[in-house]
Order: structure tokens, then sequence, then C-alpha cells
């Protein structure tokens, strides 16, 4: 899979934990946004790195995809508890 390829799969990874997370953000969408590509990247690197998993050349792998918006996940709750909570508000 091509750079774009992972930025388009970080886009909607992003979407996705937005959904699995509603709330406002304190990035708002933007922020979100950003946090899904960073997420997919790092959640295939984990994904390859300490799973044994090897990076798929398809779009369309769902192992990936659970990687991808899983590092999403984890980092959208990073950030809310970082930079703000969303529930507050």
């Amino acid at each position: 899979m091509t750079i774009i390829g992972w930025i388009v799969l970080g886009l909607l990874a992003g979407a996705i934990a937005k959904i699995l997370l509603p709330g406002r953000d304190p990035g708002g969408l933007v922020g979100t946004t950003l946090i899904g590509v960073a997420g997919a990247f790092i959640g295939g690197w984990i994904s390859s790195r300490y799973l044994d998993r090897e990076i798929a050349n398809q779009f369309y792998d769902g192992p990936t995809w659970v990687a991808a918006v899983g590092g999403a996940l984890v980092l959208l709750i990073a950030y809310r508890i970082l930079f703000g909570h969303s529930r507050s508000r």
C-alpha cells in the first residue's frame, strides 16, 4: 500500500474512531483527522513490529483496518486525556 493509501486509511480510521467515541474534541475535525492518520501509522507499525503481522499491500485487509482504527482510538483517548475532557462541555 502506498503512502496515499495509508493516509486515506487513516482518514477513514479517524472517522470510525470519532463515531465510536462521540463528543467534542479539543482540536475539532482537523485534529481528529490528523489523529486518525497518525493512529493508522502507529497501529500498523505496532501490528507489524510486535504482533509479527506483515503490512498488507491491499487496501481491503481486515487486520490492517483493525490496527488502524485501534491506533486511532488509542491516540484519540490520549489526546482527550492530555488536552481536555470532551464530556465536561
